[in-house]
């Protein structure tokens, strides 16, 4: 039977078991667009942040892009 040869400090046997505490990030739907979003961040999808918008999203899309992203935001106002 295998016996180790040195003893493991507290600190690389907690850094080994790192793994078992990792849990997955919580995510809360945007107000505005229904996209799954982390807390306390801007929304990349339609670039709101406490219902004020921050980034202007549109300004970076083409014309056909922005129509299409106009009309999934407006759907998603209505549901």
């Amino acid at each position: 039977m295998a016996v180790p040869r040195h003893r493991h400090t507290k600190s690389k046997v907690h850094q080994r078991r790192m793994h078992l505490f990792i849990t997955p990030a919580s995510l809360v739907a945007c107000p505005k667009c229904k996209k799954s979003v982390l807390p306390h961040t801007v929304c990349k999808n339609c670039g709101t942040y406490k219902g004020k918008e921050v980034i202007n999203v549109m300004a970076k899309l083409t014309k056909k892009e922005r129509k299409n992203k106009e009309k999934e935001i407006k759907e998603a106002e209505t549901k």
